[in-house]
């Protein structure tokens, strides 16, 4: 049974979401996630269909993703759907897009991928282009205006980048709901580097990606019973073996927390995000239902303050 506090709010928008949503990257994705290799479309519509009947109503996705499978992936099973999810996409600001023009070509060409007439949050993938923040920013505002959107936010951007979106959108009447960035017990940046304060101080929603660092905190690929990492990942520094063991003490405190509260490694290192502050949303991965079904059961109950302690104080290192 969800929690009050299972859903939140995106920001100062309109636009409500469950705390836990479903990041779709390995949807489509065959260069690091091997889509078609061992999992398919049968599969990810599986992984929707199970978030949405657990209570994950958020699905994140982005035009490059799967070179925009996973837009039309999440799109089919949208509009299968009985019950309609909260949809966010991202706008990627590659170098070959010079102006306004090619934002808009950008965000209409998402819509048809995901066959909606209105996204509700659209996102700036990553702070570089080519094309000015102030027109960036006039983008969104225009396409809340024309009804293709209801909620913007921005992706990897810092603190000071956050601030200077926030307060270009504020001139133009639409609130910034949310910056995604990379966070989880492995790499907990944002409390370091002001993101996490200044999302407080401008109540802008946290959007963590990445929340289970790559499936390195689900504790399948440490201690005895260690599966081979599959795919690319295993030339990844935090997948080699050096970097298994710089997570092995985060990574073990996480085990020992779910064998005592009956719950998965994934689920504990999931609700310790949920934990820290209501204005953070995390959108873990789920490649088929079996997934889609323990992430959800990240939420409907919370840490004690001894358990957060522990985590806090093992991962601080």
């Amino acid at each position: 049974m969800l929690l009050a506090t299972d859903m939140r709010r995106l920001g100062g928008s309109t636009v409500e979401v469950s705390a836990i949503g479903t990041g779709t990257w390995q949807w489509g994705d065959t260069t690091i996630w091997q889509y078609g290799a061992n999992f398919n479309a049968i599969d990810v519509n599986a992984a929707f269909k199970a978030s949405m009947e657990n209570g994950i109503s958020f699905f994140d996705t982005a035009e490059v993703y799967g070179k925009g499978l996973s837009e039309t992936l999440l799109g089919k099973a949208v509009r299968k759907s009985e019950k309609k999810p909260i949809v966010a996409t991202k706008y990627a600001p590659l170098p070959i897009r010079l102006n306004v023009a090619a934002f808009e070509k950008a965000l209409d060409n998402s819509l048809k991928r995901l066959g909606l007439e209105t996204v509700d949050l659209y996102q700036i993938h990553w702070p570089f282009s080519l094309i000015s923040q102030s027109d960036l920013m006039n983008g969104l505002a225009k396409a809340v205006k024309a009804g293709k959107v209801r909620a913007v936010g921005i992706s990897n951007y810092n603190a000071p980048q956050m601030k200077q979106a926030y307060s270009l959108l504020k001139q133009m009447g639409v609130p910034l709901a949310s910056n995604q960035v990379q966070y989880n017990l492995l790499y907990r940046k944002p409390e370091a580097n002001g993101v996490l304060e200044t999302c407080r101080r401008l109540n802008i929603t946290l959007i963590a990606y990445s929340p289970l660092a790559k499936g390195l905190l689900s504790g399948k690929y440490s201690g005895t019973a260690a599966q081979a990492v599959p795919g690319i990942r295993r030339f990844m520094p935090d997948f080699r073996a050096s970097g298994l063991a710089k997570a092995d003490s985060v990574v073990r405190e996480v085990l020992a927390i779910a064998l005592e509260r009956d719950k998965t490694p994934s689920q504990v290192a999931l609700n310790w995000l949920l934990s820290k502050d209501e204005l953070i949303v995390a959108i873990p991965g789920a490649k088929n239902p079996r997934q889609s079904e323990q992430n959800a059961g990240a939420m409907g109950w919370r840490l004690t303050e001894d358990e957060k302690q522990r985590l806090d104080k093992v991962s601080r290192k």
